[in-house]
């Protein structure tokens, strides 16, 4: 994965990162968080206004990414998926 194609935000303590290659566009992320994300032009999800949602909105979001496209770490440590 190169750098070009991971999207990051910290946002409420977490490191949220999105691999744009790995994402297909099912938009889980989405369904639990239209204030969190959004699809681009491509169908990939990217950042809408993350920081707009609440720490747990946004830990239920990522989490529901069914091919672990989003990653979150808090203090060093993996939290999802």
């Amino acid at each position: 994965m190169s750098e070009a194609s991971r999207e990051t935000r910290v946002v409420h303590g977490l490191h949220i990162g999105i691999d744009r290659d790995t994402c297909v566009g099912y938009a889980d992320c989405i369904a639990e968080s239209e204030a969190a994300f959004d699809l681009d032009d491509e169908g990939i999800a990217v950042f809408a206004a993350p920081e707009s949602a609440t720490r747990e909105e946004l830990l239920v979001a990522c989490a529901a990414c069914p091919v672990d496209a989003i990653t979150v770490h808090e203090n060093g440590e993996l939290i999802v998926p």
